[in-house]
């Protein structure tokens, strides 16, 4: 004989909590559908069109993605967009992660500093630009400091086509290194201390500490500051609107900045939603291998 399945149903303050879980929620969906889904879906939508904003709105299939990939502007600021990651993206969490470690020292001062290191997260990022854009200038600190050292010919930080990028990125990872560090600071914390001790017994020196317990320890919040610090670089913007506009030339050119020359200043909003959407999709890749890679390396 076979057993029939019965349906148990959930008792009454169970489905009251539901409900009111449901409420609670209702007003974060539906923004995010009003302000993320529908701008998503409206973009892809544009993305096939030659819409200039007004009346123009013809169905061009995919000419515009066609054009894209004959359009040295875009593949300049594909290969731009694509070098400022992998610079910025380990950096970013190497030199948080050394900061993570300093602030996880226990003295009296230690909140000061660590309001200090996060300073530059809570700043404008046009004046941090515009403020760089001052120290990093032909004639600037850095330059004198160089001069001083020695170095006849100092480099043009953010007038040449050699060090503008360069110029940026460091900037970039000035500027996100404190946010990552204070992330980081929380996994920290939240590491066994009992695991420390018990390696000491053994005769663990201090690096076999970090190598074998901390870093495994940390390792889902090193994948959380990978993950978000590699889409923040992928659709990077008002840093190279502050400081150096896409120049000089294209060297600074990135895809984010060419979708904005694109719609705004040539009033191409088809083409640029395809140029969006390529963006789009670079960062779904991308976040896609690291969830696929981080079963190999991430403890939870």
């Amino acid at each position: 004989m076979s057993e029939k399945k019965v349906k148990v149903k959930a008792p009454a303050y169970i489905r009251h909590q539901r409900i009111t879980a449901i409420w609670f929620l209702l007003p974060n969906i539906v923004g995010f559908v009003i302000l993320n889904v529908y701008p998503l879906f409206r973009a892809g939508v544009l993305s096939f069109t030659n819409w200039d904003g007004f009346n123009k709105n013809d169905f061009v299939g995919f000419s515009n993605y066609v054009k894209l990939f004959q359009d040295s502007t875009f593949l300049i600021s594909l290969g731009n967009t694509l070098l400022y990651t992998v610079a910025t993206v380990p950096l970013a969490v190497f030199f948080g992660i050394l900061m993570a470690l300093l602030m996880n020292v226990k003295f009296r001062s230690i909140k000061i500093f660590r309001t200090i290191y996060f300073l530059p997260q809570v700043t404008s990022m046009i004046a941090i630009g515009l403020v760089w854009s001052l120290i990093l200038a032909n004639n600037g600190p850095v330059n004198q400091f160089l001069m001083w050292l020695g170095v006849h010919n100092p480099p043009k930080w953010i007038s040449s086509t050699q060090w503008a990028l360069v110029s940026v990125e460091i900037v970039s990872v000035w500027r996100s290194m404190g946010y990552n560090a204070i992330i980081l600071l929380a996994g920290l914390q939240g590491v066994n201390t009992e695991l420390y001790e018990a390696a000491k017994l053994d005769g663990a020196n201090s690096w076999q500490r970090f190598i074998h317990i901390t870093l495994p320890g940390i390792s889902p919040t090193i994948f959380f500051v990978l993950v978000t610090q590699m889409i923040s670089s992928c659709k990077v913007f008002d840093i190279i609107m502050a400081m150096t506009q896409g120049g000089p030339g294209r060297a600074t050119n990135v895809l984010a900045y060419f979708v904005y020359q694109k719609s705004f200043t040539e009033y191409k909003f088809g083409y640029a939603c395809s140029a969006a959407f390529i963006l789009f999709g670079i960062i779904m890749l991308f976040t896609l291998i690291q969830f696929i890679g981080q079963k190999k390396w991430v403890n939870y």
